[in-house]
């Protein structure tokens, strides 16, 4: 491979399963050289397949193959000293460490994340577990699903119809988010040790990532306004619908294309610009008509029509389908493995940036002897005063809504300096959306998504309408390292701000574009909100019920794409750190999301299966199943559920054990896996009723001393009370000049360098740093009141 990004940086694998198996490929793509260490029986994921295909001695699954693709492995036994020293051999020459518990390797005390950061001092050590390092809940099982009902996500923005229990997101997404998420802390750690700095204890929780993917800022919405998101179930219509020749996705992300949507319809009598209801609820009362209207036409029809009214839409993709979608051929969206199947292309593309082909993965030990008989250098650990990782980094935001924003959310946090421009006219669309009335004053500031997405930011208000507007961004542009965007492409180029532009302006620059669709294809104009992503991508097919239409994830699309994003950056920024180019960055949020649904793809291009969604039933864990309890939920219903999760015949015989070993439990039959998955509608008519004549803490103080994974399904405002997030400081109260103090998310990370605390200040006002900002551009005191005169620049909503 030639040289790229992370060439010589060595990263030792001592984790197992799917999210240290997404972190240690993201790296690998960026050219480290992973070392995965695995006991004799090697990882488990190489004999998984999610369709139940069976796997051959010798063989891997397909799953494991696009993980492990470019990684070399090498078997060590910790119970021989001679293997255990070859690991610490390992590790001393080696950059970073990623960990998880649960196998023979990672569970010895000497590979303990704490003892590897005493005894390796220069080396990033990662540690990925359910929870975190430390906490009353450190030592507690879980799977992803009880993780997703713990997080809020199960009900995060009202998911499903509420005929029917509540749904996770079908396909694992969580595990993936956790391994993006440590790949993006690692980066970030290694650029301050290249300024000099000691290595780390990165210690991350999935928990957190679940939080910061799958919900959507609830508990600071809920302080701010005092209500949360939303109450209750109800169906995004028209959502998923079905047309005359499949399934497509339409969404109404806005109040303008709720309106929009009537027009399509032929209902303009439906639009009620004051209407008292939310444009969900307003959906919802239409919905027959709605549906109705879909199925008179196909998929092709509805597209185009709402493609012409500027309807965010797309097809449901699914694994046998998604690949032949006219977008994803255009922009060669998927490539094959040398194994034979097709998996999804990287979830970025960086211009003069080469990112690893796909790869043959290692065959168990294959490089056992290479690496034991490799001459290595000790590394040493630097000796820097400690900085947050990416100071020195002025980051130009153009971003809006989500996406965009966490991505220079998080780099903000980790000590880039980001400056956000609005315009005093248009400001960031999430100073729009939470329903707060225009007659309060400074109503744009109360706005919690703004208020939790932009902390540790400066903000300046130029009108890029303006030819001065324009030219002010300009010189900002010339003092930046990073600029950001994800508008739609044709947008920037309107304003004539494509690469090539600012390119001329900062030829080092690195140029981040974040587009829904990319920057090429049928597509690429479409507006892309997170739900029309996640169709497209094969996410929503996983989710819902099999009887009925899927449900939009609703909207992991958006966190995804900003996270993978981040990891597209730090990579950019190290190639102009050893080569001093500008890059441009493409980080299409569909592309993002393919990644992180690649195994539908990938099983079925491996096996011919076409995986299916099952409720909240999965394919790794049986029983695994929401079951109700005996409580009236804080609106008023019977409405509250735990979430159970029997991943191993250990924890079947304990589940047993805590149900008083009943009769029907003693069929030898639902001793193996395979034959509780035959008669899971049987184990969950029992387990049920138990479940029914208990409250949701009864349940979990049950079964969680005896090893069972289980988790109330939290409203996700709720998150608070949750003992391990308040241990672990993942909530920070922060005080502001507008609102009252509230509670913020941090980041599902914690590195024992900082930052502590993690946010540096508030969100900004709108427009609040635009005189310090001016005035380090040289312009005066009145040149700067000349601008908010001419309405250039403002300090205030004047749209």
């Amino acid at each position: 491979m030639a040289d790229s990004p992370l060439t010589g940086f060595v990263v030792v694998d001592l984790s197992t399963g799917i999210p240290g198996g997404y972190c240690t490929k993201l790296l690998s793509d960026g050219g480290a050289e992973v070392i995965k260490v695995e006991a004799p029986e090697g990882d488990p994921l190489r004999q998984w397949s999610a369709s139940g295909t069976p796997i051959g001695p010798g063989e891997d699954g397909a799953l494991f193959g696009f993980l492990a693709g470019g990684k070399q492995s090498v078997v060590a036994d910790p119970g021989v000293a001679d293997d255990l020293a070859f690991v610490h051999d390992l590790l001393a020459s080696a950059d970073a460490v990623v960990w998880s518990p649960g196998s023979p390797v990672a569970d010895d005390p000497t590979l303990a994340p704490v003892a590897l950061q005493a005894a390796h001092p220069h080396l990033i050590v990662t540690a990925i577990t359910p929870f975190g390092l430390q906490g009353p809940w450190s030592d507690r099982p879980a799977t992803e699903f009880t993780l997703q009902a713990w997080s809020g996500g199960i009900v995060g923005l009202g998911r499903g119809a509420p005929d029917r229990a509540p749904v996770y997101v079908g396909g694992r997404v969580g595990d993936y988010l956790s391994g993006a998420y440590a790949s993006a802390a690692i980066m970030a750690s290694r650029m301050r040790v290249l300024g000099g700095g000691g290595g780390e204890l990165i210690d991350l929780s999935m928990l957190e990532s679940h939080v910061m993917g799958l919900t959507y800022y609830p508990v600071t919405y809920y302080e701010m306004l005092g209500r949360p998101w939303r109450d209750a179930r109800k169906l995004t219509v028209p959502g998923i619908a079905r047309a005359k020749d499949g399934l497509v996705d339409v969404g109404c992300g806005t109040a303008q294309q709720w309106f929009d949507l009537c027009a399509m319809t032929g209902h303009e009598d439906w639009i009620v610009e004051d209407s008292a209801l939310t444009i969900t609820e307003q959906a919802n009362e239409k919905s027959g008509e709605l549906y109705a209207w879909m199925a008179e036409r196909t998929g092709d029809e509805i597209r185009d029509l709402a493609t012409a009214f500027r309807i965010p839409n797309a097809p449901v993709a699914t694994p046998d389908t998604v690949e032949s979608l006219e977008h994803f051929i255009a922009r060669g969206s998927f490539v094959t493995h040398p194994a034979g199947f097709r998996q999804p292309a990287h979830p970025y593309r960086i211009t003069g940036v080469e990112l690893r082909p796909p790869s043959a993965a290692p065959r168990l030990g294959e490089h056992t002897d290479r690496q034991r008989n490799a001459t290595r250098t000790p590394r040493q650990a630097g000796t820097a005063a400690d900085r947050l990782p990416l100071s020195g980094i002025r980051v130009i935001d153009l971003t809006t809504f989500w996406a965009g924003p966490s991505c220079t959310h998080l780099m903000a946090l980790l000590g880039a300096e980001v400056i956000h421009v609005e315009s005093a006219r248009r400001p960031d669309g999430t100073r729009m959306i939470a329903g707060v009335p225009a007659t309060e004053d400074q109503w744009w500031e109360k706005q919690p998504i703004f208020a939790a997405l932009n902390t540790s930011k400066k903000d300046i208000t130029l009108d890029l309408g303006t030819e001065r507007g324009r030219e002010l961004l300009g010189r900002l542009i010339a003092t930046a390292d990073v600029v950001a965007e994800n508008f739609t492409p044709r947008v920037l180029e309107h304003l004539g701000l494509d690469y090539p532009a600012v390119q001329q302006i900062r030829p080092d620059v690195v140029m981040l574009r974040m587009p829904g669709f990319g920057l090429d294809g049928p597509w690429r104009d479409n507006p892309a909100f997170a739900y029309v992503i996640e169709a497209a991508a094969g996410i929503s097919w996983l989710t819902g019920y099999p009887d009925r239409n899927p449900y939009e994830p609703y909207s992991v699309g958006d966190p995804n794409a900003g996270l993978h994003a981040i990891n597209a950056v730090l990579l950019a920024l190290e190639h102009r750190r050893r080569t001093g180019e500008g890059v441009l960055v493409e980080a299409a949020m569909v592309d993002a999301a393919l990644n992180i649904a690649a195994e539908q793809i990938v099983e079925y291009s491996a096996n011919g299966a076409v995986l299916q969604r099952a409720g909240n039933r999965g394919p790794a864990a049986s029983p695994q199943n929401l079951y109700q309890t005996n409580e009236i939920d804080e609106f008023g219903r019977e409405d509250s559920w735990v979430a159970i999760a029997v991943a191993s015949d250990e924890q079947w015989r304990s589940l047993c054990e805590v149900l008083g070993d009943p009769d029907w439990a003693a069929d030898p039959d639902l001793a193996t896996a395979r034959g509780r998955r035959e008669r899971e509608d049987f184990i969950d008519e029992f387990v049920g009723a138990w479940c029914r004549e208990r409250t949701g803490d009864e349940i979990v103080a049950a079964l969680w001393p005896a090893g069972v994974p289980v988790a109330k399904v939290m409203q996700p405002h709720r998150q608070p009370e949750l003992e391990q997030l308040t241990a672990r400081g993942f909530f920070e109260v922060l005080d502001h000049p507008v609102n009252a103090p509230a509670r913020f998310t941090t980041m599902p990370f914690r590195g024992s360098r900082g930052p502590r605390p993690v946010h540096a200040w508030p969100a900004p006002l709108l427009g609040e740093h635009n005189h310090e900002l001016l005035t380090e551009l040289g312009l005066s005191e009145q040149a700067i009141a000349i601008l908010e005169t001419e309405g250039v620049i403002g300090s205030g909503y004047c749209g």
